[in-house]
C-alpha cells in the first residue's frame, strides 16, 4: 500500500498548475509539486521566525495540502464552485490517505482537516504563505519575459488574501524590476 500512496504522491510532479497556463498564457509552467517544495520551505522558515508556531505541524500540513491535485488536477478559482472543491478534495485525500498504515492514517486525515477548515494558527498561515508563494511565482515569470498585466491578476489576489503582518510586509516589498 505504500508503494501506492508514493506512486499517488510522485504524480504531482506532472500536474502543471493551471492557472499560469490559463490566464498568463505559460506553456509550461510550475507544476503543482514544484509550489508545494516552495510553499514548504516558506512555511518552515515563518514558522521558526514567529517562533509561536508548531513548525513541525505547519510543515507536514504543508506537504499535503495540494496532494489531493495529484488525481484531481489543479481546478482555478471560479472553475468549480468552492464547496464542490472541498467534497472532491477531501474525496479524494480519503483516498489517497487510506493507502497509509492505520497508525499514521488519523494523524494524516487530522492534519488534513486542520488544514482545509483553517482552524488553527499554523493553518491560517499557511493559507497565506500559499498566496505568497504564488505571488512570488509571478514576479518570477515577470522576470523571464511573460506579461506584466496578465501576471498582476495573482499579486492582487494574493493581497486580497494575506492579512499577516509579516508576509504583508513582504508582498509590499514585490516589485518588477
Amino acid at each position: 500500500m505504500l508503494f501506492d500512496f508514493f506512486y499517488i504522491v510522485s504524480e504531482l510532479k506532472k500536474v502543471s498548475r493551471k492557472g499560469w497556463k490559463e490566464k498568463a498564457g505559460i506553456e509550461y509552467p510550475e507544476s503543482v509539486a514544484d509550489h508545494s517544495f516552495g510553499t514548504a520551505i516558506m512555511t518552515m522558515v515563518f514558522s521558526d521566525i514567529l517562533g509561536t508556531l508548531n513548525t513541525e505541524r505547519i510543515m507536514r500540513m504543508a506537504l499535503l495540502h495540494d496532494l489531493a491535485e495529484s488525481i484531481t488536477g489543479d481546478f482555478m478559482p471560479g472553475e468549480i464552485q468552492k464547496e464542490n472543491k472541498k467534497i472532491i478534495e477531501n474525496q479524494t485525500m480519503e483516498e489517497i490517505l487510506s493507502k497509509l498504515p492505520l497508525h499514521i492514517l488519523d494523524k494524516y486525515r487530522s492534519l488534513w482537516r486542520e488544514y482545509v477548515d483553517c482552524t488553527s494558527k499554523e493553518s491560517i498561515l499557511l493559507h497565506e504563505i500559499d498566496r505568497l508563494e504564488m505571488a512570488i511565482q509571478a514576479v518570477k515569470y515577470h522576470g523571464e519575459g511573460f506579461s506584466k498585466e496578465k501576471l498582476q491578476e495573482f499579486i492582487e489576489s494574493a493581497r486580497q488574501e494575506i492579512k499577516s503582518k509579516e508576509l504583508v510586509e513582504i508582498l509590499d516589498e514585490i516589485s518588477y524590476k
